[in-house]
């Protein structure tokens, strides 16, 4: 057993940790948060980390005390003496806001990356950021993991024939063109045209979908507006069947009935977010082997290359 790797949970991913330390084969670290009547908080650890590399797990999915604690948490470890800090960030918040797409507006990715390494973070491990260029926000390493590793055994099971992938939307097109690529399969893009955010004013299919089974590959689901309303242009246009995979549900608003309503045989997603309710439509996928891998790989510092989809292409 690796003595000197601690795995620590803040209060939003705890139930996604768990997973992760027993998949690595150790227990979670104590570590405590206490509440003030005011709604203040204050991470304790209840254990000495001093030397020790320090993993900390917590997505920053609204609402925004999640980034802040995991930003105490990192102080709290860097003042503790920890010997290495990563930040273990399943699913990072604020990954929209990564450029200045209208005049005035904060480029809030950028932001967050330079709050976790002021507070100490050493390391940033995450998955399926909304856009991989935030990576170069960051001047401190960053492993980047891809839920094609668990989305791909999952179709692969489902022997699909005429099978066809699709992007909902042209930021999508190159990481639904990979796992095309590794299928050996067509793939469709469905551009949209927005009036204003979560609002889509008209959509186009670029490319044939008659008689093909469609499987969409999105990184982020909130309101599934965009998901629901590809999946029936889809069928409108001779697809036999939609399904969807989508690595992060933030599923706000009306995501759930849109879902449950839609035409998708299925909306498969990790657990990055854990569900605000249940939806016979979506399956969750864990996250938590592939994480105990790339934790374990980090620390004996071997590569986690084996671990991305081209390292396994047919």
């Amino acid at each position: 057993m690796d003595t000197s790797v601690k795995i620590f949970s803040g209060t939003a991913s705890n139930y996604l940790a768990e997973k992760i330390a027993k998949s690595y084969g150790k227990p979670l670290g104590d570590l405590s948060i206490l509440k003030f009547s005011d709604g203040e908080f204050q991470p304790v650890f209840n254990e000495s980390i001093r030397g020790d590399y320090v993993f900390l797990v917590q997505a920053t999915f609204s609402p925004s005390d999640n980034l802040m604690e995991l930003l105490m948490m990192i102080d709290a470890a860097r003042r503790a003496s920890a010997g290495y800090i990563t930040a273990v960030i399943p699913y990072f918040g604020f990954a929209r806001q990564d450029r200045k797409d209208k005049p005035r507006v904060a480029i809030a990715s950028k932001l967050v990356a330079n709050l976790l390494t002021t507070a100490g973070a050493n390391r940033v491990m995450t998955m399926d950021l909304h856009a991989p260029q935030i990576q170069g926000f960051f001047d401190i390493p960053v492993d980047h993991l891809d839920s094609s590793a668990i989305f791909i055994p999952y179709i692969e099971k489902l022997k699909i024939d005429k099978l066809t992938f699709a992007a909902p939307d042209v930021g999508s097109t190159n990481r639904v063109r990979e796992v095309a690529k590794y299928f050996e399969a067509d793939m469709v893009i469905c551009d949209k045209q927005r009036k204003r955010a979560n609002e889509i004013a008209s959509m186009t299919v670029i490319g044939d979908v008659t008689g093909r089974n469609i499987v969409l590959i999105d990184d982020i689901c909130d309101t599934a507006g965009t998901l629901c309303k590809s999946a029936a242009i889809l069928k409108e246009k001779g697809a036999l069947s939609v399904r969807a995979f989508c690595t992060h549900p933030v599923l706000s608003g009306k995501a759930y009935e849109n879902i449950q309503n839609s035409v998708l045989e299925e909306l498969v997603v990790c657990d990055t977010i854990p569900l605000k309710q249940e939806c016979d439509k979506i399956k969750v996928l864990s996250t938590g082997d592939l994480f105990a891998v790339a934790i374990r790989n980090t620390f004996e510092n071997k590569s986690i290359s084996s671990l991305f989809i081209h390292s396994h292409r047919k």
